[in-house]
């Protein structure tokens, strides 16, 4: 597979690496290319990528293209990618809607939508893509293969990508805020900063884990550390009273709708 990737930050790098250390294509069959000149050669360096002079060049050669551009210079990204034909797209732009790709190329190309999200620039990301009105079984194939090199990967119709973005695409961050918020009263508490910090991600990290690897509801799970009147009920018992599982909800809901708005 000759791959292309056109968006040399943090996310187009993360793909990149993850689909190069996974053995899914070579370096030297990997064409790379930014706006920024630094960031291609940085890319380069790292990845030992070949570096293509311009947009057009990375599709003309490619088979596979990643356009991890930002959402606010896509549509001037794809005016320059030429008249080639033929190449599958792989867009991990929020908001672009698929149809909207496939008009801004002329239809010359088939699209897959990708969702991705931050932990997959350690291996750990959560994908979820969607087809365009041309792309093939195969195709799909090749875009749950690529974005597995970083981590899990589902198929979904593109009216869910509203919600994956809100789900997993923005809930790294809902995390982080909790993680926060457990270290700065471990710390009121009388925890040294730098253990109330390890212990806070270890048990974020060792939770999640837990979900995964045993497959229980994450209800039971909750039960099962929650004696009555003890301290994991008591903390509990004040979350409930201010409605927290409304908060987290209404926050997803919120994501959901800001990622729809723009794509209208």
């Amino acid at each position: 597979m000759k791959l292309g990737v056109i968006g040399c930050g943090k996310m187009g790098r993360a793909l990149a690496e993850g689909i190069l250390r996974a053995k899914l294509c070579l370096p030297e069959n990997t064409l790379v290319y930014d706006s920024y000149p630094a960031a291609t050669v940085a890319m380069s360096a790292e990845l030992g990528v070949a570096v293509a002079p311009d947009n057009a060049a990375v599709i003309e050669g490619s088979d596979v293209v990643l356009l991890c551009t930002k959402p606010q210079g896509f549509y001037a990204m794809l005016e320059e990618l030429g008249e080639c034909q033929g190449r599958l797209l792989l867009s991990i732009a929020a908001g672009i809607r698929i149809d909207a790709i496939e008009s801004g190329t002329e239809c010359r190309h088939r699209v897959i939508r990708v969702m991705p999200n931050t932990p997959a620039l350690i291996g750990k990301g959560a994908s979820a893509f969607a087809l365009g009105s041309t792309a093939t079984k195969s195709d799909a194939s090749v875009a749950a293969s690529l974005l597995s090199a970083v981590g899990y990967v589902c198929q979904v119709s593109e009216s869910a990508l509203d919600a994956v973005t809100a789900l997993s695409g923005s809930g790294p961050a809902y995390f982080f805020l909790m993680l926060e918020a457990l270290i700065s009263e471990g710390i009121a508490q009388g925890l040294d900063p730098v253990i109330a910090r390890d212990l806070a991600i270890h048990t974020a990290a060792g939770a999640a884990e837990l979900a995964r690897s045993t497959g229980e509801d994450p209800a039971v799970l909750r039960q099962n550390v929650t004696s009555p009147n003890g301290t994991t009920f008591a903390a509990l018992e004040y979350f409930r009273s201010r409605d927290f599982e409304a908060i987290v909800r209404g926050g997803v809901a919120a994501a959901a709708e800001r990622s729809r708005e723009l794509g209208s």
